[in-house]
């Protein structure tokens, strides 16, 4: 029995992609050629068919972003190339412009579309909205508690919750980020977000002077909307009773290693919670979230408001903790004492906060600490034991592989004019694949040896997707002898079933006269975040509040914007200057 839940993955490109099935994924997403959420990933039709093709034996389905928002003169090329998807045999259409989606409800009635993230998806009245536009899916909010996801879930059964569980967050709501495009020119809902959040900021006072934090430093250039990495790998369950039907993990722009490490992670963690063994995944190594991208851990939300949300220290990947340095020799060589069970190795890479270096040399001390000789001249102090970690395991890296295989029953049976051959996936998603054959043959010498023969031939699986689970022989009432040539060749005309061919479906096409326009643009303010940046300071105004308003933000280059707390909605507002 499949668990009523699926496990999407990311995919920049189609190695990728195959990359995530092969850990597996029940699904990936991929971005279309373009108006994607993504702008540096988008993919050709031809990769995109290529991937349906190699995902569809396995019983995986293949989602596909173009959920940007349109200009008028761009709605009827985002059709088009919504309309050629859907004949290549996608499961689904994951968008934003609801003027589009209005018009691929009318014209392609049976292209399944997912609402994006993008359009803001956080009550419940709002995905009921969605769920009568036609929508069979809502990707939601990343900052919604459990009891809010369980609330839209009671209020609206009839539609499908897709829930984030890993990877990026964005410290504004999804779809309402539009500080990049006003201050860079590059829209967030036009797919080339500048990314703000990851910037440095100076805070301000009311007279537009550095703040001094707990400890009497000015809050100089520090990275203060630099979300740590959701996490909510320890919470699958409880996501599923609240009403969520498909754990989604970020990481469009991400590699096949981390690809490969957190879908395999999260398999393991679902198979775990249904007890599932109808997949066979050969996982050659321990996933483990911390050895690839990895700014830190936060259920975002999920629980509540909670600290640390952010790290102002970085916005880069700082992987797992390793250790703190004890002594510095010189610019080249540190000495650390590393955390229990902790193995480096050259060429592993290492941080310092901001600071990344890689490792050229390691000495173990007699005192239990180790020498780290590094590849470039650090500066850096021991007086506070700085914590170094590991954002780069080069053995780790190595060892990642995973190689997904279907199960299924082998059925081999007598006919009245030769024989059937029936391979019958335990996924009960995918059909069977069955031949029937013409065939007469001499009665075998050895019954008992032919059997075996048939058996081995009929199960040898290993240049296919597909794995043997049983076997089962009907034989007519006298064993034949059936040479091995003949075995095989039945074996490959059966299994040569699972190519798959794109549905024949009514072709389309609208001219611009066939869309209402509707202006995208919103004006108000440059981001609403649920994350508060005083109460990620230790400063929340409900109780440790400060009269000392309004507050600024200052980039490098000295833009500044001004912060407004909306305390009644817990809400933060990132406002131009009036």
């Amino acid at each position: 029995m499949n668990p009523p839940l699926t496990l999407l993955s990311p995919a920049r490109d189609l190695s990728v992609a195959k990359a995530a099935i092969q850990a597996g994924a029940d699904a990936v997403y991929i971005g279309a050629p373009r108006f994607g959420a993504r702008e540096a990933a988008g993919n050709s039709l031809e990769d995109i068919a290529a991937l349906v093709r190699y995902a569809h034996p396995f019983g995986v389905q293949v989602l596909v972003t173009l959920n940007t928002l349109l200009e008028p003169e761009e709605l009827p090329e985002a059709f088009d190339i919504a309309r050629q998807l859907y004949h290549i045999g996608i499961d689904a259409l994951i968008v934003q412009d609801l003027v589009l989606a209005e018009v691929l409800f009318r014209e392609l009635p049976a292209l399944r579309l997912h609402a994006s993230t993008q359009c803001d998806n956080r009550t419940p009245e709002h995905v009921a909205h969605l769920r009568d536009l036609g929508f069979k899916r809502v990707v939601l909010a990343r900052e919604l508690t459990l009891d809010e996801i369980q609330a839209i879930h009671e209020a609206v059964p009839d539609i499908e919750l897709e829930a984030f569980v890993h990877g990026a967050l964005c410290v504004s709501y999804s779809g309402r980020c539009y500080m990049s495009e006003a201050l860079l020119g590059r829209s967030a809902n036009r797919g080339c977000c500048a990314q703000m959040c990851r910037m440095r900021y100076d805070l301000l006072n009311a007279d537009k002077q550095e703040i001094l934090d707990d400890s009497g430093e000015p809050i100089h250039q520090r990275y203060l909307l630099s979300l740590q990495d959701l996490d909510r790998s320890q919470y699958l369950a409880e996501l599923i009773d609240a009403g969520v039907t498909t754990f989604k993990i970020e990481g469009r722009l991400k590699d096949a290693a981390y690809v490969t490490n957190i879908t395999a992670y999260y398999r393991q963690k679902i198979d775990q919670i249904f007890n599932l063994q109808s997949s066979i995944i050969n996982v050659g190594f321990s996933p483990n979230p911390t050895k690839t991208f990895h700014r830190g851990a936060t259920d975002y939300f999920l629980h509540g408001r909670t600290r640390p949300m952010a790290n102002f220290q970085t916005p880069k990947s700082t992987g797992e903790p390793i250790g703190e340095i004890v002594r510095v020799r010189d610019a080249r060589r540190l000495v650390v004492r590393l955390h229990e069970g902790i193995a480096l190795h050259n060429g592993d890479g290492l941080c310092i906060g901001d600071l990344g270096f890689s490792v050229n040399g390691i000495t173990q001390l007699s005192d239990g600490t180790t020498e780290i000789f590094t590849n470039t001249p650090l500066t850096v102090s021991a007086d506070a034991q700085p914590k170094v970690s590991r954002n780069y395991d080069i053995v780790f890296l190595k060892s990642l592989s995973a190689e997904r295989r279907v199960p299924v029953d082998v059925l081999f049976e007598a006919t009245p004019r030769g024989f059937r051959l029936t391979y019958t996936p335990l996924d009960g998603r995918l059909k069977p694949l069955s031949a029937e054959f013409e065939a007469t043959f001499e009665p075998a010498s050895n019954p008992e040896r032919a059997a075996q023969t048939i058996r081995e031939q009929l199960t040898k699986l290993g240049d296919t997707i597909y794995e043997a689970h049983t076997f089962e022989f009907r034989a007519p009432s006298t064993m034949p002898f059936i040479p091995i040539s003949q075995l095989n060749a039945y074996r490959r005309d059966t299994l040569a079933m699972c190519q798959y061919a794109a549905p024949e479906r009514q072709t389309t096409h609208l001219s611009p006269a066939d869309f209402r326009y509707t202006t995208t643009k919103t004006a108000g303010p440059l981001m609403t975040c649920r994350y508060c940046l005083l109460f990620e300071l230790g400063h929340c105004r409900k109780t440790n509040p400060l009269r000392d308003e309004p507050k600024y933000l200052r980039l490098q280059n000295g833009t500044t914007v001004r912060l407004h707390f909306d305390c009644r909605r817990c809400e933060m507002q990132i406002l131009p200057l009036e």
